[in-house]
């Protein structure tokens, strides 16, 4: 059995470290480089950083964090945030980073993944997908979801909507991007395993509805995302205390738990949560 791992993950903005709740209030959490030394003394399996603010014109920042970061740590890194081309692939792996996150792009552009995994390899490549519960009954794709035009137009894709109402079978969570703010009509768990098909190496997947709010992780999206795809699944959003660790790779059966505040703030360590599954059952390298 593959052990679980446990990922810190750190938003960056503007070259600095900053968490939020359900992806706003907006708070400075400290230095990257430094948070990513003390995880890596920690014992954390890997790290993850998003680029909250990513642009061309600021990706030297990111960049910047990454070779630095990459220089004084040895645990796995994995780089998210505005990544809309092979070179922006390219240039964060030179960086120093071990796998890259892509979201928005892969919505444009499904194909993306595909070249992006025949390049570089499947093993770099994660798949971030933000998702909400779907709570309207009348749930219509209408003109405040920003459908790409590309599913419109292909009938042989247009299973990955999120069906009619009258159609639908078990609960179901729509796919965001753009930082949240945008509904894109999607089944998330139907995505998961169309990103899979085209090569995708990991699933990141960030419940929108429990992102810093430390109730704990949605369980259920967490393990219909996992039943669905034969890759690793990482839960992310709604860590609060070790027992949500707990859950997420036990009943949510991922694969890798996300978190930010609980390690941010120092309420636990990495070595106190590894020490706490390790008593349950949980195989974790410690």
């Amino acid at each position: 059995m593959l052990a679980k791992r446990i990922i810190p993950c750190l938003d960056v903005r503007d070259g600095r470290v900053v968490k939020g709740v359900n992806f706003v209030n907006i708070r400075d959490a400290g230095d990257p480089v430094e948070n990513a030394i003390y995880y890596d003394e920690q014992g954390a399996d890997e790290l993850v950083f998003l680029d909250i603010t990513a642009s061309h014109e600021k990706r030297k920042i990111i960049l910047d964090v990454v070779e630095k970061t990459a220089a004084d740590v040895f645990m796995p890194l994995t780089v998210g945030g505005g990544i809309r081309t092979m070179d922006d692939i390219r240039d964060l792996l030179n960086a120093g980073c071990d796998k890259v996150s892509i979201n928005t792009t892969a919505i444009r552009d499904p194909e993306f993944i595909r070249r992006a995994a025949q390049r570089f390899g499947s093993q770099c490549i994660v798949v971030a997908i933000d998702a909400k519960r779907v709570h309207d009954s009348r749930f219509e794709i209408d003109a405040k979801r920003d459908v790409p035009d590309w599913l419109k137009d292909s009938k042989e894709l247009q299973y990955l909507l999120i069906p009619e109402e009258g159609k639908r079978e078990g609960k179901l969570w729509e796919i965001f991007t753009h930082g949240g703010r945008r509904p894109r009509g999607i089944d998330a768990v139907k995505w998961a395993r169309f990103m899979e098909e085209l090569g995708a190496g990991e699933i990141l997947l960030t419940s929108m509805d429990r992102d810093g709010t430390k109730d704990g992780y949605d369980i259920e999206l967490t393990r219909a995302v996992a039943e669905a795809v034969g890759i690793p699944v990482i839960a992310s959003g709604g860590a609060g205390n070790l027992e949500h660790l707990y859950e997420a790779l036990t009943e949510g059966k991922a694969d890798a738990a996300l978190a930010a505040s609980i390690f941010h703030y120092r309420e636990y360590t990495i070595e106190e949560a590894k020490r706490f599954l390790k008593e349950r059952g949980v195989e974790v390298r410690l």
